[in-house]
This record gives structure tokens, C-alpha cells and sequence, in this order.
């Protein structure tokens, strides 16, 4: 029954939302620590997805700008002003604006990338819950899970998947999502805006190094489990060495998440997709090879009626990242997943 299910939900077809526009937010000076977070980030990896003729095969959904009021969801009036305010800013004064933040960098046109970032997000979260699609991929950048509520944070300016999550509950009164964040570090931002919340479900692994790795949080820790009515609904795996691979991913989902994801029983899943958890890149320093997110991407579809949306954070080995989104965005459209 299970696979004439999937088989069924698989017809609706799956999103791909890619805006050419959200290349043009790029670092005009030189800074070691931003340097990674480039353009080609975004086109190689639809590049790619075009040579496996997967884009084709792919609802195209537009994107658009989230709104004000969106973006209000999860951000503060006095940080969507400062955001707005670097449009008209020369490069001396965007350099030193971004200084205030911590590995952040602003463009003229960051405002409006971070927007559309919003937007398709928000887009995907649409044709999902409307059904107009059964699951999709949304391509976006600058990337989101580190942006707290009233600050930009590592290369994130708006939290877009947890702009997504309060917009799917208002637009349409879901009482759980589950957020998992394969990135390979912490999205502290969202966890701060979720602690509280019983409604959602953040599991997040990160690099960690007993907090000598970036961000370097004591509640980047596995105690830290939510506070108040969220107690119990954050859930942290921190790696305390590099080098996981394809197997130490696997367990992770059977024994940890899996587990908690099925007793939550979420109505939508979204995905914080970072890709800097793959083999090959700088930062994490990981072995898991494109084919794991295969099927991390195949579990994840047996949750919430196949609703999930899978929204890009990090990832900077350009080959590795572009491989990785195609292995998702190939189980997401129902192809057989790859032996590992």
C-alpha cells in the first residue's frame, strides 16, 4: 500500500523555483571569512540540474518578493528598516554596516535577493500546501537559517524557512512542521525563534567540536532541547569530530530523528538544505558522498503526506553542492535513489 501511495502522491509532480536575480547579491571587498558565499553557488547548481535534464522534468514556479508583512512573521520592524536602508548605500558604507554583524556581507542589491529569497520560499510552501505540486526545491540565496529576529548572521540576512513556517501556519493553520537542517552548522537563528514554540519541530546537526566550531554556542549543544511549551521540540546533534560519512548520516535519521519525526506526525516538512555537510567542502570537512541526500530526501518524503519543501542554505565545493542538489531533486521527482 505504502508504495502505491507514494507512487500516486509522485504524479502531482515536483517545484523547481530558481531566479536568476539573486546571483547579483555578491561581496565587493575582500574578506576571508564571506568569500566562499559566491554567486556561482546558485548557477552552477541549476546548471548542472539543466545537463541532467532534470529542469524539464520540474514544475517551474516564479518566484516573487516576499512582502514586508511576510518578512514582519519572524523579523523585527528595525531590521527590515536597516535592510532596506543599504539599497542606496556606496560601498564604503555597506562595508561598514556589514561590519556589525557576524560574517555578513551587504550589496546594493542584497535587499532585494534576500526578498526573493523570501518570496520563493514562501512560493514553494504555496504550490505544496495547495497541491499543486506534491513536493519541490527552491534554489535561493542570500541563505537564512542563521538570521535571528532582529540581526544578519553568517551570510543571512531573512530567515526564509522560518518565515515559511509561521507563513504555513497562518495561510493555513497547520499545528506542526517539522524543520530538519542538514546544514552543516547550526541554524541558530531558527532555534531561537522556535525554543518556545511546541509547534515546530527543529532537528538540526552541525559541526561542533565542543563549541570550538562556528558559531561556537553552548546551546548549539545536544541539552539544548527548547524552553517553556518548546521543551522537548528542539532536537541538536552535534558532531564533535570531522569525517562523518555516508553511515554515521544514516544513523542519525534512523535513530535520532526518524524516530521523533513519525511520533510528531508533521503536517509539512521543510528542509534548511545545506549542502557544506557533503564531501569535498571547506567547511565541513565531511565524507558524506551526493547519493546520502538521496535518501535523507526519500525518508523525509514518507512524513506529512510527501509535503516537503526543500529550501538551499549552505554548501561551497561547487561540484559537490551541484551533484548534491541533483540526487535530491532526482528522489524528490521519484527516481530510483542510488546505492550507496
Amino acid at each position: 500500500i505504502f508504495w502505491f501511495v507514494l507512487s500516486v502522491a509522485m504524479a502531482s509532480g515536483t517545484a523547481l523555483i530558481y531566479d536568476a536575480e539573486m546571483t547579483t547579491h555578491k561581496l565587493l571587498w575582500s574578506d576571508p571569512v564571506c568569500d566562499i558565499e559566491v554567486p556561482e553557488r546558485l548557477s552552477s547548481s541549476y546548471e548542472q540540474l539543466k545537463r541532467y535534464h532534470l529542469v524539464e522534468r520540474c514544475v517551474h514556479v516564479p518566484a516573487r518578493e516576499g512582502s514586508e508583512e511576510e518578512i514582519l512573521l519572524v523579523h523585527s520592524s528595525e531590521h527590515l528598516e536597516l535592510a532596506k536602508s543599504t539599497q542606496m548605500m556606496n560601498e564604503e558604507q555597506l562595508k561598514r554596516v556589514s561590519g556589525n554583524y557576524d560574517a555578513f556581507f551587504f550589496h546594493p542589491n542584497t535587499y532585494r535577493c534576500a526578498r526573493l529569497a523570501v518570496g520563493a520560499t514562501l512560493q514553494l510552501v504555496d504550490a505544496v500546501m495547495s497541491e499543486k505540486v506534491c513536493n519541490g526545491m527552491a534554489l535561493v540565496r542570500p541563505p537564512g537559517h542563521h538570521s535571528q529576529r532582529n540581526a544578519a548572521n553568517g551570510f543571512c540576512l531573512f530567515n526564509n524557512v522560518a518565515i515559511a513556517a509561521e507563513y504555513a501556519k497562518l495561510k493555513y493553520g497547520l499545528q506542526r512542521i517539522l524543520i530538519v537542517d542538514w546544514d552543516v552548522h547550526h541554524g541558530q537563528g531558527t532555534q531561537y525563534i522556535f525554543e518556545e514554540d511546541p509547534s515546530v519541530l527543529y532537528f538540526s546537526w552541525h559541526r561542533y567540536e565542543h563549541q570550538e566550531f562556528w558559531p561556537s554556542l553552548k546551546e548549539s549543544d545536544y541539552d539544548a532541547v527548547g524552553l517553556g511549551k518548546g521543551k522537548g521540540f528542539n532536537i541538536n546533534l552535534p558532531w564533535n569530530k570531522i569525517g562523518m560519512g555516508n553511515s554515521d548520516y544514516l544513523a542519525a535519521f534512523f535513530h535520532v530523528l526518524l524516530p521523533m519525526a513519525f511520533e510528531f506526525d508533521p503536517e509539512l516538512v521543510l528542509v534548511s538544505s545545506g549542502y557544506d555537510s557533503g564531501i569535498g567542502d571547506p567547511e565541513g570537512q565531511m565524507n558524506a558522498t551526493p547519493e546520502v541526500f538521496a535518501h535523507l530526501t526519500r525518508f523525509l518524503m514518507q512524513l506529512a503526506h510527501g509535503k516537503l519543501c526543500v529550501i538551499l542554505e549552505g554548501g561551497y565545493h561547487l561540484k559537490s553542492l551541484s551533484e548534491s542538489v541533483c540526487m535530491t531533486v532526482k528522489t524528490l521527482l521519484g527516481d530510483p535513489v542510488p546505492q550507496i
